[in-house]
């Protein structure tokens, strides 16, 4: 039974568009309008928030590594196509980035130390004053 469910074929799991560098060659600069590229490429998987006429579209393809290293999915391809347009919805200008492309980036890992001390005069009063607010109340029953 665990024989039958082997297959030698990975898995793959695919977000955004197929075949994006296929499409884009299939579009040209100053030839092409939003309505040619809608019906090329669809909609895109984003806009510009500040630019409408900046138009983005995604291509991912993850794939499962072998079972040595734990079901890890490893990032096949990894491609964004930006479309830039003038106001009249022509194509001005086209770029695609893909994964090799794309810059790593490398976040410090300095830690920020604290300025205060919990040893002297001012934090000992507070904390004092603080354990004597949270302390339980002793209930006297008066007779």
């Amino acid at each position: 039974m665990l024989v039958a469910n082997c297959n030698n074929k990975k898995v793959s799991s695919n977000h955004g568009f197929k075949a994006l560098e296929i499409k884009m060659n299939k579009i040209s600069i100053n030839e092409s309008n939003k309505n040619d590229i809608l019906k090329i490429i669809g909609p895109p998987s984003f806009k510009s928030k500040f630019d409408n006429n900046l138009w983005f579209y995604v291509e991912r393809r993850k794939t499962n590594q072998p079972l040595r290293k734990l079901g890890i999915k490893k990032i096949e391809i990894n491609n964004t196509l930006a479309l830039q347009f003038d106001n009249t919805g022509i194509l001005q200008n086209k770029k695609i980035v893909k994964k090799d492309q794309m810059n790593d980036l490398k976040f410090s890992n300095i830690s920020t130390q604290k300025d205060f001390k919990q040893n002297n005069f001012l934090f000992n009063v507070f904390s004092s004053l603080r354990e004597k607010m949270n302390a339980p109340s002793k209930k006297r029953i008066s007779e």
